[in-house]
């Protein structure tokens, strides 16, 4: 009796579940993506500042990104009369390079260095282990030293130096991540100021 009981039970449980599986349910529709709603109704709540928003702040300054705009202010478009910034040393074609001489005082080898290269790079090139971090002028971290005498502008064309004021640039304190050799010169890599 206790088995039959048992297995009726069973059969019975069985049946229900096949049953719910096989169901329609309740007919609860999914709501379409509201994702874009919610970013426009967050928006309205944060209150409008004079400045533009920063870049990434975890790896070093923070500067504002180029064509940034402030509120209330037109898009970037250049104001009549107002010259273009100078074209990256990076942006010249490798063809049209010119080469220089550049001694890494520390790792003991002169390379010749392309205008249109990084120092960082061309170290990272030889399969060196040089110091960086943000590899955008914003730290200190790829600092170095032009030991040939004279400002490190007289050797070189900083892209981005977001770091280094004009004492520290005439002491001849360059950041490798955006130093571009515009002559010949010594370099003394992991010098900061």
């Amino acid at each position: 009796m206790v088995e039959a009981f048992g297995f009726g039970l069973g059969v019975a449980f069985t049946l229900v579940v096949v049953v719910l599986h096989f169901s329609k349910g309740t007919g609860r529709t999914i709501p379409d993506d509201i994702s874009q709603e919610v970013l426009e109704q967050r928006a309205e709540t944060v209150p409008e500042t004079d400045f533009p928003e920063p870049m990434n702040r975890a790896i070093g300054g923070g500067a504002a990104p180029a064509g940034a705009v402030g509120a209330g202010e037109e898009t970037g478009e250049l104001d009549e009369g107002e010259a273009e910034e100078e074209q990256s040393p990076a942006a010249i074609p490798d063809d049209e390079a010119e080469t220089f001489e550049v001694e890494y005082e520390k790792e003991g080898e002169t390379l010749e260095v392309p205008e249109n290269q990084t120092l960082l790079e061309a170290g990272e090139e030889q399969g060196w282990d040089l110091p960086y971090a943000c590899r955008q002028g914003q730290c200190i971290s790829c600092g170095g030293q032009v030991t040939s005498g004279g400002g490190s502008e007289d050797y070189l064309a900083h892209d981005g130096n977001e770091m280094l004021g004009d004492e520290e640039l005439s002491d001849g304190y360059t950041l490798t991540c955006v130093a571009y050799p515009t002559s010949d010169f010594t370099l003394a890599t992991s010098e900061s100021p």
